[in-house]
């Protein structure tokens, strides 16, 4: 099948060829179809499979050309990364055609927001607490709205957004379209969106929760604190050039980014607490290999696209066993393949036993390589809330695991 069977128009076509995509995903097959009939949709697909294309292409196929100056179509995420990322891509599929698409979020000024809105937008992508900011001001109008889309919807109605998306919905036309596409479904998530859905046609092409078959997947037995001598070990005897690396805490992050510098290692962190600016810039120095490991909180599990992305690590594993998914699934993404390490700690096994109770299968374990449990860069670099003080360099030692 192609995207010309799924009934698109040739500029968008033309669009999705010069991205390099010429057959179109399972989800996509199936999603397009059905948006283009207007119908309400609830998708599930594993992440890295094409669930943008699978709205995003529909939604521009059927706003079709420019209609005065407020949104019809709006998409709601979760980071500003992912509404970075969707409008980017609506760019790109709709450069053929006339369409105005706007980004709005928080982080950076909103006079060019302001801006943006006044000189008219078609589609409009968006996170929602800036875009309640730019409709309390009056900045937004949203009455035009036919088609609103939850983008990783499971992140939206699960980490405190859901008064917000009650507010937001209330300022929509009751008579319209509503999608929402995810990796990963709760039955509370599903519940929920039960409420929100008119009669929807739901769509799963994978297994529940499942991951990208292409990911190869394997875990650690490791104590908390020989974690970051572990981790500088697989970058600098793998060869890695390029490392995605979860932390659960945005001090933690910061922390295992200055370690890693201090032992030679070219690092950056990534999180809500930095400016947008300097979350741009350290994405962008990652994607060109101008940095090795990328070291993020959860911010950074939803909409990180990074083409060939070849490691994830979870430093720490997530406190939602849900997460886990989205977090390896930065890698392996359009058929490519990649690898998932997670180090675990002993009190981290409970967490683990969750991860593999939603994967329906035990995660292998690796037996530990030899590496240093201690060196002069990492001790200097370690703080004092690390548990430990700087210590002399030991000789490479082979580290049991611990079950």
């Amino acid at each position: 099948m192609s995207f010309a069977d799924l009934g698109l128009a040739p500029g968008l076509i033309r669009g999705v060829a010069e991205k390099g995509y010429t057959t179109p995903t399972p989800i996509q097959c199936a999603a397009i179809p059905a948006v283009l009939a207007g119908r309400d949709v609830l998708a599930g697909a594993q992440t890295g499979t094409g669930k943008t294309a699978a709205f995003v292409l529909p939604i521009l196929q059927r706003l079709h050309a420019p209609a005065g100056q407020a949104p019809r179509a709006l998409v709601l995420t979760p980071t500003r990364e992912l509404a970075a990322q969707v409008a980017e891509s609506a760019v790109r599929y709709g450069r053929y055609g006339t369409l105005r698409t706007v980004a709005i979020f928080g982080g950076v000024s909103e006079k060019p927001q302001h801006e943006s809105l006044r000189a008219g937008c078609d589609l409009l992508i968006a996170t929602p607490g800036r875009l309640l900011d730019l409709a309390a001001q009056g900045a937004l109008d949203l009455s035009g709205v036919r088609c609103c889309v939850l983008d990783e919807a499971d992140r939206m109605l699960d980490m405190g957004f859901i008064h917000d998306i009650r507010r937001i919905l209330k300022l929509l036309p009751r008579d319209r379209q509503n999608l929402m596409f995810s990796a990963t479904y709760s039955a509370a998530i599903r519940e929920l969106a039960a409420r929100l859905l008119r009669s929807p046609l739901t769509i799963e092409v994978a297994a529940r929760n499942a991951t990208a078959e292409r990911i190869e997947q394997c875990v650690y037995r490791v104590p908390q604190e020989h974690k970051r001598h572990l981790l500088r070990h697989l970058i600098d005897r793998g060869g890695w050039r390029q490392v995605l690396v979860f932390t659960r805490t945005k001090h933690g992050a910061n922390r295992l980014s200055q370690q890693l510098q201090a032992a030679g290692i070219c690092a950056a962190p990534i999180h809500g607490n930095k400016s947008q600016s300097a979350r741009t810039r350290a994405l962008s120095d990652f994607k060109e290999q101008r940095i090795t490991a990328l070291i993020a909180t959860e911010v950074a599990a939803r909409g990180l696209d990074i083409r060939d992305l070849p490691h994830v690590v979870n430093f720490e594993l997530p406190h939602v066993a849900e997460d886990y998914v989205h977090r390896i699934g930065r890698t392996a993404r359009a058929g490519s393949s990649g690898v998932a390490i997670s180090l675990v700690a002993p009190d981290e096994t409970e967490r683990l036993r969750d991860i593999e109770k939603l994967l329906r299968r035990t995660l292998p374990v690796a037996p530990l390589p030899q590496y240093a449990v201690s060196s002069p860069a990492m001790a200097v670099a370690a703080s004092p809330r690390d548990g430990h003080r700087a210590r002399p360099r030991t000789p490479p030692v082979r580290a049991r695991a611990r079950a």
